[in-house]
C-alpha cells in the first residue's frame, strides 16, 4: 500500500477502505495534497459550489450540543429571536443573488419546526422561487418525510442536516437527540425526493478515527455534499477551551475526505474565518465548496473577498450535486 498506488485506485473508481484510510491520515503532507487534488480535478473539475446562510430563528434551542452558541443550556450571550419575517428572508435571498451566490441556505435553531412554521417556510420559499430564482437549502431540524415532502414542493432543492462527528463520538457532545436520530432525518429527507448536505466539526475532542468513521457514514448514506467545519471555540460553551486546529490540520482532513468522498463538495464551512489563508490552501487540498458570508452566530468571510479568491484559483462556480 502506497499514496500513489491508493490515487491510482481512487481515480479508477476503487473506494477505500477505513485501513486505508488511517494510512493515508499519516502520509506527508503535501504529498497527500496534492493527490487529492489531482482527485478533485478528475471527478469535480474546477467546477466550485458557493452557498450563503440566513440565521432565520436564532437561540433557545432546546438541545445541548456542547459545541453549540445557539443552546439554551450555553450561556453565551448569542442573539435570540423567532422566525424571520417572510419579507426579510426574500430580500436575503435576492441581495445573494446579486453577488452571484447561486444556492442560499435558511437555517433555524431548535430540534425542529413545527407544522405552522414548516408552512411559513414554504410560503417564503415559494416567494424566493418565483422573484428571486436562487436555489433554496434548508436547515429545520429533525423533521419528518410529510414536513420534507411540503418542503420540496414549495422549490426547496437540499436539505441540510449535520451528523456532526462520528457515531461513537456522539453521546460526548449531545445527549438530548442521538445519531441516529439524525441519520433517520436524512433518510426521510432522501425519501422526499430531497439531496442532503450533510458533514460535521472538526475539534470537538473526536480521535482520527472518529473523523474518518464521519466520512465513511456519509459515504454509506449517498451524501454528495460535505460540509467540514473548523470548531470556533465559543466562549460560554462547554467547548470554549478545546483547542484551535490549524491549517494544516484541516489539509489534512479535507484531503483524506476527498479519498474517501471522491465526486462530493467538500465545503468549508464554520470556522473557516480562523485560518491565516481563510481556507486558500484547503482549496487546493482537495476541498471545493465553502460557505461564504456570515456564520449563524459568527462572522464569515464576504463574498466578494470569496469570489476574488475563486477566480484567482481558477474556480468556476457553479451549483454542484444537485
Amino acid at each position: 500500500m502506497n499514496l500513489n498506488e491508493l490515487t491510482a485506485e481512487v481515480l479508477s473508481g476503487k473506494q477505500i477502505t477505513k485501513e486505508e484510510a488511517l494510512f493515508l491520515y499519516q502520509q506527508p503532507l503535501a504529498e497527500l495534497c496534492e493527490n487529492a487534488d489531482q482527485i478533485r480535478r478528475h471527478f469535480c473539475a474546477n467546477q466550485f459550489d458557493i452557498c450563503t446562510i440566513v440565521n432565520a430563528k436564532s437561540g433557545n434551542c432546546s438541545e445541548n450540543c456542547k459545541f453549540c452558541a445557539q443552546s439554551a443550556r450555553n450561556h453565551t450571550g448569542a442573539a435570540t429571536y423567532p422566525l424571520l419575517a417572510k419579507e426579510e428572508i426574500v430580500a436575503q435571498a435576492k441581495c445573494n443573488h446579486d453577488q452571484g451566490v447561486l444556492r442560499y441556505s435558511i437555517v433555524t435553531s431548535g430540534r425542529h419546526l413545527s407544522d405552522r412554521e414548516v408552512e411559513e417556510m414554504c410560503e417564503a420559499v415559494r416567494e424566493i422561487k418565483e422573484k428571486v430564482g436562487i436555489s433554496v437549502c434548508v436547515s429545520f431540524g429533525l423533521l419528518k418525510e410529510e414536513q420534507f415532502r411540503k418542503l420540496k414542493e414549495a422549490g426547496v432543492t437540499r436539505v441540510h442536516n449535520n451528523l456532526e462527528t462520528s457515531r461513537r463520538n456522539f453521546p460526548n457532545i449531545c445527549t438530548t437527540h442521538t445519531f441516529d436520530d439524525k441519520v433517520q432525518a436524512i433518510r426521510a429527507a432522501q425519501a422526499a425526493g430531497l439531496s442532503v448536505c450533510s458533514g460535521g466539526i472538526m475539534g470537538l475532542g473526536e480521535t482520527v478515527e472518529d473523523r474518518i468513521d464521519m466520512a465513511f457514514s456519509l459515504r454509506e448514506l449517498g451524501i454528495r455534499s460535505v460540509p467540514v467545519n473548523m470548531l470556533n471555540p465559543i466562549p460560554g460553551t462547554p467547548f470554549e477551551n478545546n483547542r484551535k486546529l490549524t491549517e494544516d490540520d484541516m489539509r489534512r482532513i479535507v484531503a483524506v475526505y476527498r479519498f474517501i468522498l471522491p465526486k462530493a463538495s467538500i465545503r468549508l464551512a464554520g470556522g473557516r474565518g480562523l485560518l491565516p489563508d481563510k481556507g486558500k490552501s484547503c482549496f487546493t487540498s482537495g476541498a471545493n465548496a465553502a460557505i461564504s458570508g456570515d456564520m449563524l452566530t459568527t462572522a464569515g468571510i464576504t463574498t466578494k473577498t470569496d469570489m476574488a479568491l475563486l477566480n484567482e484559483l481558477g474556480y468556476e462556480v457553479k451549483i454542484c450535486n444537485e
